[in-house]
């Protein structure tokens, strides 16, 4: 199966081997983005540190992501897709090595750091390729293959790493993500379609995206909106030892969480390609109504159950805003799609961050899920206004 335009060019791209190599990409960040948190206390033991200092290592990475998304796609702006993309995950394959190999703390952020660096921009100029690829009706369905190798990695990358990880050390987790990011940079050498580079894209013009309103409208949905799904996330296994008193299911609860993930990002992009601004809507909508259920679920092991499937779902609005992006950046593609991975770390800082003012004034476990659903609501108002702004646009060009 190839795309018409990239066979008229002469290059027969197998679509679904190139979103293959892209979801291996997803699931390789992924994995390293969530089994550093499970093997925390591996890693807290093996370099001589508490664990608070150990969390750390992952507040670096994310502060990795902020830093690389946005820099590396405007020096990337010139660049061969293809070439970019392979670049990013050679890097994140290094990154990662050196992870497993830190002598000390001191250096194990250091390389924490330069792991998080690709991760924004691999997704962003991915999503790019992706949509590429297919007819325009069916660009958040191609994303969400991308993306559904970091859900995904939720379900089976982090167990796996966390299995392996307490078999045989906390450095074979970073040693399995090193192998994953080979294996991707392999895969998309071989699939990944050989369009040419844009040598009219320079930094200056892709850096035009941050004077542009409705990005930083789009933006603001996903760092306010999301922040509820991770306030939740970071406490779950807390809310569940101290309130649902089943620190056994405590697994499951994460892996059904995955599975919620998987269920949203595939659901949302085919609602965003029939309806893109409705579906980003509804995805707040039911994340708060998710939200809301949480204190009064957290009491039963298994309604938490249920719940965690469906706050896990609202993970799907990802993929819808990364279309949105793509809608509204107008030539400075490649730096809003790496942006929304700014985002979406700016939402895994803000949300746990809040949860645990909550939690520190007294309210309890479960008032994560409120606060949740404060953040959502904010996400919802944003998202509003940036309704409000479409509507009113088509009104002043007939003006003009």
């Amino acid at each position: 199966m190839s795309h018409p335009a990239n066979a008229a060019a002469g290059h027969h791209v197998n679509v679904p081997m190139a979103l293959l190599a892209l979801a291996m990409g997803g699931f390789a960040i992924g994995t390293t983005e969530f089994a550093s948190m499970s093997l925390l206390p591996q890693l807290a033991g093996g370099l001589g540190i508490d664990e608070p200092t150990a969390g750390h290592v992952i507040s670096t990475y994310a502060l990795g992501v902020v830093v690389g998304a946005p820099l590396l796609a405007v020096l990337g702006a010139r660049m061969a897709r293809r070439t970019l993309l392979i670049a990013l995950m050679s890097f994140f394959a290094l990154a990662n090595g050196l992870s497993a190999l830190a002598p000390d703390l001191g250096w194990m952020l250091v390389f924490r750091f330069l792991s998080g660096l690709p991760h924004g921009a691999f997704f962003g100029v991915g999503a790019l390729v992706a949509a590429g690829m297919v007819p325009h009706e069916r660009r958040s369905q191609a994303i969400s293959r991308m993306m559904l190798g970091l859900t995904l990695a939720t379900v089976a990358g982090v167990p796996f790493a966390n299995v392996v990880g307490q078999a045989l050390g906390w450095r074979w987790g970073f040693g399995i993500v090193a192998l994953l990011a080979v294996a991707t940079a392999v895969m998309l050498f071989a699939f990944a379609p050989r369009t040419p580079a844009d040598r009219t894209a320079n930094p200056m013009r892709e850096l035009g995206a941050l004077r542009n309103g409705r990005v930083w409208l789009t933006l603001a949905t996903g760092a306010i909106g999301f922040g509820g799904l991770f306030c939740v996330y970071t406490y779950l296994a807390s809310t569940m030892t101290a309130v649902t008193g089943a620190p056994g299911l405590i697994p499951v609860a994460l892996a059904l969480f995955g599975v919620g993930m998987t269920l949203g990002t595939i659901l949302c992009a085919w609602g965003a390609d029939r309806a893109l601004m409705t579906t980003a809507g509804l995805t707040l909508a039911f994340s708060a109504l998710s939200l809301s259920l949480y204190p009064m679920a957290a009491q039963q092991s298994w309604s938490i159950l249920g719940v965690v499937v469906l706050i896990g779902m609202g993970g799907g609005l990802g993929s819808v805003l990364q279309t949105r992006l793509m809608d509204v950046a107008g030539e400075a593609q490649m730096l809003a799609a790496a942006l929304n991975h700014s985002a979406f770390n700016v939402a895994n800082a803000l949300g746990p961050w809040l949860g645990g003012m909550a939690i520190s004034a007294g309210l309890g476990w479960t008032s994560t899920g409120w606060v949740g659903m404060a953040l959502a609501l904010g996400g919802l108002a944003i998202w509003a206004v940036s309704l409000l702004l479409d509507r009113r646009r088509p009104t002043r060009a007939a003006a003009a």
